[in-house]
């Protein structure tokens, strides 16, 4: 592949992660991750260091895209200062456990895991009754830090910054309104994506076959190139989400769900549909 059109590719990604990352309190793992795999396997990675890779550094561009979705999100009061500080405490150390897991995991297995577990979420969203929009979040510490622990896990596991998983979790479970959930989610993912970029980093070290310019499984070209334009678009995003009212910012939300766990399943493909 051309470098030209692999950078290009890149940018583009992380305009679209952006924006996603502030609308939706997602880290965009779960646009990044697909791009990322078919453009490293394209260059000729092997398909397991290649999901690896596609993991690690997601993680690494969800943490300053998060930080700046985050700052937005704070100004509009959504995000909520307690339950983002317990789901932050436990979610930092079950991230570490995930990354740690998922670097000795094959890549097929992987994809597969996360295509599942994408479309499982997406699946539940559709079925569960909603709480009221003007509802109380619910408290419990206890509570706050096993979301943590789930998110924490899954975002080192499978590259995903944990948001997929914690806005249906904090919507359905916990009384949060969609925007509440979706900025609080952000707050949580800045601390869910450090300790997984550390555990992507040490099982990285010394491995045989990896991308050049890459420091464990976070490649450095992917990394900047994403953020540049992730961390920008982020703000709008942001702005976006205030202005798209809750029930069609969930199905706006299970829309793109959807699609991702599909592609990295493979029903696209096996159907020869070119998307």
């Amino acid at each position: 592949m051309d470098f030209l059109l692999y950078i290009t590719i890149l940018l583009f990604t992380g305009v679209f992660v952006g924006f996603i990352s502030g609308l939706l309190g997602v880290g965009g793992g779960f646009i990044m991750i697909p791009i990322q795999f078919f453009l490293l396997t394209s260059l000729g990675t092997d398909i397991t260091i290649a999901i690896r890779v596609a993991f690690g550094t997601s993680l690494a561009v969800i943490l300053p895209t998060a930080l700046s979705g985050a700052i937005g999100h704070m100004h509009r009061g959504v995000v909520l200062k307690e339950p983002t500080i317990f789901m932050g405490i436990s979610g930092i150390i079950a991230a570490f456990i995930g990354g740690t897991v998922a670097s000795n995991i094959l890549g097929n297995y992987l994809k597969l895991i996360f295509g599942i577990l994408v479309l499982v979420v997406a699946i539940v969203m559709i079925l569960i009754k909603y709480p009221q929009y003007d509802s109380k979040p619910k408290n419990g510490i206890l509570k706050y830090l096993v979301i943590g622990l789930i998110a924490g896990i899954l975002s080192g596991f499978l590259g995903i910054g944990g948001g997929i998983i914690l806005v249906p979790i904090l919507s359905i479970l916990m009384g949060f309104s969609m925007h509440r959930a979706i900025g609080t989610s952000t707050a949580v993912l800045i601390f869910t994506s450090l300790e997984g970029i550390m555990a992507y980093i040490l099982n990285g070290v010394n491995i045989i076959g990896l991308p050049p310019y890459s420091i464990g499984y976070v490649n450095l070209i992917q990394l900047i190139t994403l953020s540049i334009s992730s961390v920008l678009m982020a703000q709008l995003g942001v702005k976006a989400a205030h202005n798209i009212p809750e029930k069609e910012l969930r199905y706006l939300y299970i829309t793109v769900m959807f699609y991702m766990g599909l592609k990295m399943i493979g029903i696209f493909s096996w159907l020869n549909i070119p998307v």
